[in-house]
C-alpha cells in the first residue's frame, strides 16, 4: 500500500501539471510497480483486494450522483442514444474480433467493456471545460447514466450466460433453453426482490440511521455509517441475493443519494472513494504487460480506433440525427471517446468467466490509458471551436 500510494502520488501529480486526467498516472504507476516492468513489484495478491474495495467505494459514488431527475431531463436523447451507441460499439468490435480469430461471446463482452465511458475522467473533463450546466454537458451525464445502468445489468445476468456465450458460469454446461430461462427467471427475481426491498425497507431504514448518527453530533462516526452502509449493502447483495458486492454499493448510494445528508456523506466519504480508487487504477495497471504494444500493435491501434473513432462518430451521429445542433453532438462525441472503471470491471469479470483472455484484458488497459490521454486534448479542441462559433450558431447548428 505504501509504495503503489506514493507511486500513485507522484505519477497523478506529474499527469495533472501535464493538465492530464490525475488517474492516468495511477494507471501508469500501477504499470511501474507490476511485473511486467523492472524494479519494485507490489503484491499481486494484495492489490486485487483492495481494488475491490475501490470498486465498491467507486460504484457506491457512481450510486449517490445517479438522478433520475437528470436522466428524465435529456431522456429523449440519451436514453436511446446510449442503447444504439452501445448496440454499435459492441457489433464493430465483434467484427474486428472475428478477423482476429475470437469468439463471437469473447468478442460481444470485449465490444461491451470498449462501450462504456468513464464516469470519473467524463465529468471532470466536464467539469474543467464548464460545460456540466450547458445542453450538451447535461446530454453527455445523461447518455453516461444510461451506459452505467446497462453495465450494472450487465454485470448481474453476464454469469447466468457465460456458458451461452462459451464461457464458464451457471450455465457452462450443455445448456438447454428451459434452464437457461430459469436460471434468468431466479436471476432477475433476485435482483428485483433487491432492489424492492432497498427501495421499501433499506431506504428508511439507511435514512434513520443516518439521521440518527448525525444527530450525535460525531463526524467520526456519521463517516463510518456512510462506510458500513456501502460496505454492508455490498455484502447483503452478495450474501443473501447472490448478486455482486458492486451492485449493492450502487444501489445504496442510490438510496444515501436521496436522502437529507446526501451532501454530507458525499463529502465524507471522497477521502475514501479518492484513495481507494487510486489503489484500484494502480491495480489495474500492475495487468498491463507493454509489450502488447510491440507484439500487438495492429490489434492496439484497432482498439483505440474503436473507442476513439468508432464510438465518437456513432455518438456524433445520433445526436444529430435525434435533432441536436452539432455544437452538441461535437461535445458529446468528445466526452463518449474513451473508457475506464466500468471497462476495467467488464473485463475482469469476463476474464474470470473465461470470456476473455488476458490479452484482451491487456488491450482493454492500453486502449484506456490511450484515450483518457487523448480525450483531454480532444475535449479542449472542441470546446475551443464550439466556443469560437458562438457567435456565429448558424455555423453549427
Amino acid at each position: 500500500m505504501a509504495i503503489g500510494m506514493c507511486y500513485a502520488l507522484i505519477a497523478g501529480y506529474i499527469a495533472s501539471r501535464l493538465r492530464l486526467p490525475p488517474l492516468l498516472g495511477y494507471l501508469l504507476a500501477g504499470i511501474a510497480v507490476g511485473p511486467f516492468t523492472p524494479g519494485f513489484v507490489a503484491d499481486a495478491k494484495l492489490a486485487p483486494q483492495l481494488a475491490e474495495i475501490g470498486v465498491i467505494l467507486l460504484m457506491f459514488g457512481v450510486g449517490m450522483h445517479f438522478s433520475f431527475r437528470d436522466l428524465l431531463a435529456v431522456r429523449n436523447i440519451a436514453i436511446p442514444g446510449a442503447l444504439m451507441q452501445i448496440g454499435i460499439a459492441v457489433l464493430l468490435t465483434v467484427g474486428v474480433t472475428h478477423l482476429w480469430g475470437w469468439s463471437v461471446g469473447s468478442g460481444m463482452v470485449f465490444g461491451l467493456a470498449l462501450s462504456v465511458a468513464s464516469t470519473v475522467v467524463l465529468v471532470r473533463a466536464l467539469e474543467a471545460e464548464g460545460l456540466v450546466q450547458l445542453q450538451s454537458g447535461r446530454i453527455a451525464v445523461g447518455w453516461l447514466i444510461v451506459e452505467d445502468v446497462v453495465t450494472v445489468l450487465i454485470l448481474v445476468l453476464l454469469p447466468a450466460l457465460s456458458g451461452v456465450l462459451g464461457g464458464s458460469g451457471d450455465t457452462a454446461h450443455p445448456v438447454e433453453a428451459g434452464h437457461l430461462y430459469q436460471t434468468l427467471g431466479i436471476i432477475f427475481a433476485k435482483f428485483f426482490a433487491f432492489i424492492l426491498l432497498m427501495l421499501v425497507v433499506g431506504g428508511r431504514l439507511l435514512r434513520w440511521l443516518l439521521e440518527r448518527v448525525a444527530a450525535t453530533g460525531s463526524r467520526e462516526l456519521f463517516t463510518l455509517a456512510v462506510v458500513v452502509t456501502a460496505i454492508g449493502v455490498g455484502y447483503e447483495a452478495a450474501e443473501l441475493f447472490g448478486l455482486s458486492f458492486a451492485l449493492g454499493a450502487f444501489f445504496a448510494g442510490v438510496v444515501v443519494g436521496e436522502s437529507d445528508h446526501s451532501d454530507r456523506a458525499s463529502e465524507e466519504m471522497r477521502p475514501f472513494q479518492d484513495a481507494f480508487t487510486a489503489l484500484f487504477f494502480v491495480a489495474v495497471g500492475m495487468l498491463f504487460d507493454p509489450q502488447i504494444l510491440l507484439a500487438q500493435p495492429l490489434q492496439f491501434l484497432a482498439v483505440l480506433s474503436i473507442i476513439v473513432l468508432g464510438k465518437a462518430a456513432a455518438a456524433f451521429a445520433i445526436v444529430v440525427l435525434l435533432g441536436q445542433p452539432i455544437s452538441s453532438a461535437l461535445i458529446v462525441a468528445a466526452s463518449l471517446a474513451q473508457i475506464g472503471e466500468f471497462s476495467f470491471i467488464l473485463g475482469e469479470l469476463g476474464t474470470e468467466l473465461h470470456l476473455l483472455s488476458s490479452e484482451g484484458r491487456t488491450l482493454i488497459v492500453a486502449g484506456a490509458l490511450m484515450s483518457i490521454a487523448l480525450n483531454t486534448f480532444l475535449l479542449k479542441a472542441v470546446a475551443v471551436l464550439c466556443r469560437r462559433f458562438e457567435k456565429h450558431p448558424q455555423a453549427l447548428a
